[in-house]
């Protein structure tokens, strides 16, 4: 089944890694083993970490979902009120009424919109554009996707507990979990996969600027297994310091799509299926693809990574969400 999926993906490189039950089984490119595979760059598919990162400060009792982001990030900062209404749920959930970027993102960023367009937009820079935001609707009230949001999510919880961001995952989520070959900066190749444009050309690594929450996450395949399987009912000990996290981010908070037949939890997106829910969540970089979802009721882990740019025709996302939710 995996490398009848693989034809469909036109890729330079191309990895499948699926879990069943604790079975792991791993489509590669060339002679390589899996422990020996490249670390890729997640984009989007990030957000699931700093999703169970807020999950797990809030389990310690360090954070509440219901607090105000603008009062931890900028304690007596006046800001217009609906900014001030919005909670560190509303952040994770792309419930804040925030847009999918800051307005004066994109003058900035067109000049290097095929490189590098995060790289000159810092974290100050997304902490400013907050704390003066308008947003569009009423925090709670509609459902919109925002790396911005997240974003800010990110600085907030660095904010609120004195640690930088990529300290704080380290220490509560990739150090539990035992994710060493999880990094949240850029290193040379070969230990970090190369993107490419559609045409072959390669790609420099991504730089997220100030939205690193939202997408500066890279792992290898064995890493995205093991964190996909740790999210499966059962798989931790009831002592596990982030048992209470991945209960609290696997239970469904909303609902969207057509007729609302699809729900969300605090950071998957959750389908039904005929053998039960499935919880997935895609990413995108300019040179690179990434799917991660997995399977409560029948124990499966499935994480899909290709090595070109992405293009709204491609097959990769359809197809890995196909494989999990009908074939596996």
């Amino acid at each position: 089944m995996l490398a009848d999926a693989a034809r469909t993906v036109d890729a330079p490189g191309l990895v499948i890694a699926l879990s069943h039950r604790s079975r792991r089984t791993y489509r590669l490119d060339g002679p390589v083993a899996p422990d020996d595979a490249p670390r890729y760059e997640l984009g989007s598919a990030s957000k699931p970490f700093t999703g169970l990162l807020l999950a797990a400060l809030v389990a310690a009792g360090r954070l509440r979902y219901e607090d105000s982001a603008a009062e931890l990030l900028a304690p007596g900062h006046p800001v217009h009120p609906s900014v001030h209404a919005i909670t560190l749920r509303h952040l994770i959930t792309h419930t804040s009424g925030l847009p999918s970027l800051p307005a004066d993102f994109y003058p900035q960023a067109l000049p290097r919109w095929t490189t590098a367009p995060y790289s000159r937009y810092p974290a100050d820079r997304v902490v400013r554009a907050f704390l003066r935001a308008r947003p569009r609707h009423r925090p709670g009230t509609r459902w919109h996707y925002s790396n911005f949001a997240v974003s800010v999510l990110g600085h907030t919880l660095a904010a609120a507990t004195g640690t930088p961001w990529e300290t704080l995952l380290q220490h509560e989520v990739l150090d539990p979990l035992r994710l060493h070959g999880t990094r949240l900066r850029p290193g040379p190749p070969p230990g970090d996969a190369v993107g490419h444009r559609r045409d072959g050309r390669p790609l420099p690594a991504l730089d997220t600027g100030g939205f690193h929450a939202a997408g500066a996450v890279r792992a290898t395949p064995t890493d995205l297994l093991t964190f996909l399987e740790a999210h499966l009912p059962g798989t931790a000990a009831p002592t596990h310091p982030l048992t209470a996290a991945f209960a609290d981010v696997r239970t469904p908070l909303l609902r969207r799509g057509l007729r609302h037949a699809h729900t969300h939890t605090l950071t998957w997106f959750r389908h039904p299926s005929p053998r039960g829910p499935v919880c997935f969540h895609a990413g995108a970089t300019l040179g690179q693809q990434m799917f991660l979802g997995f399977r409560p009721d029948t124990g499966t882990a499935l994480a899909a990574m290709c090595t070109r740019r992405v293009h709204r025709t491609d097959p990769f996302i359809a197809t890995m969400h196909e494989l999990l939710t009908e074939k596996l």
